[in-house]
């Protein structure tokens, strides 16, 4: 037998919550890399675009959306958002003699007739973003990583609460039992969800208000998931990457990636005034 004849493709997509799901076109289960690889269980791949230098590797999948292996709720939700895509050819009869073709994340995803069509990005599409810093009196930093050096564990600068009401999809949250926070405390920053229908999913905080003691709660966009009254949430400090914000609420000016010396933009278009000399 011809070992063209052997040859099937499977491929593994790895979740950003941890959770793995293998696919492949044979028509037998396969197993390796400790992934049970399904047949026709939902996702279908195209022909691999590939090509030499620093040019994006690219294909798409394809597949009927299943009860048990992705759905249309987790899709909408966002939570197969850049997942991690591997595609191997595998000799079925021998699964060690195998290849891998391509890897990669899950792009945009597209819905009809009870399908879905994602694209799959290779990894020199991250040599397609912007590269290099920004000269601006803001910090530059993200709270958190690797510049900012701040330790979001520390006291004080998360909470965690129950939803008390939920409004205009999720958007808009009344809290209980996050604690005595100043209002403003977490505008910029995240709030994650712990449980229920959005758990997983998070959000970037727009507003935060305190009434009473209930605390209100604005995002910038809906989660894909609307929250359950109950629901546990936790909240965590934002940052409005201000140079006074930086010394005064995070104790973390040495950390500063901005440049609050610098003359603000309009001073560029001020008119020159003439000094004559003496």
């Amino acid at each position: 037998m011809s070992a063209a004849t052997t040859i099937a493709r499977a491929w593994a997509v790895l979740r950003a919550d941890g959770l793995c799901l293998g696919f492949t076109d044979h028509d037998r289960a396969l197993e390796f890399e400790g992934i049970r690889f399904q047949p026709q269980a939902g996702m279908s791949a195209q022909a691999l675009v590939q090509g030499l230098g620093l040019a994006v590797d690219n294909t798409e999948v394809q597949g009927a959306l299943s009860s048990d292996a992705i759905t249309l709720e987790d899709l909408a939700a966002g939570r197969w958002d850049g997942a991690e895509v591997r595609l191997w050819e595998v000799d079925w009869c021998d699964v060690a003699q195998r290849r891998l073709l391509f890897r990669g994340g899950l792009g945009e995803v597209v819905f009809a007739g009870g399908a879905y069509r994602a694209e799959l990005r290779g990894l020199s599409e991250a040599l397609n973003r912007s590269q290099g810093r920004v000269f601006h009196a803001r910090c530059s930093a993200m709270l958190g990583d690797g510049q900012c050096r701040f330790d979001l564990s520390r006291e004080g600068y998360s909470a965690e609460g129950e939803v008390a009401a939920v409004s205009e999809g999720g958007a808009r949250l009344e809290l209980s039992g996050v604690g005595p926070h100043a209002a403003g405390w977490f505008e910029h920053g995240r709030v994650e969800f712990l449980d229920g229908p959005a758990a997983g999913l998070s959000g970037v905080v727009k507003i935060d208000r305190v009434a009473g003691d209930v605390r209100e709660v604005e995002l910038w966009a809906a989660p894909g998931a609307v929250p359950r009254v109950g629901d546990r949430l936790r909240l965590r400090a934002g940052c409005d990457k201000q140079a006074a914000t930086c010394q005064g609420k995070f104790l973390n000016f040495l950390n500063f990636r901005g440049f609050p010396e610098l003359p603000p933009e309009d001073w560029l278009m001020a008119p020159q005034v003439a000094r004559g000399r003496r």
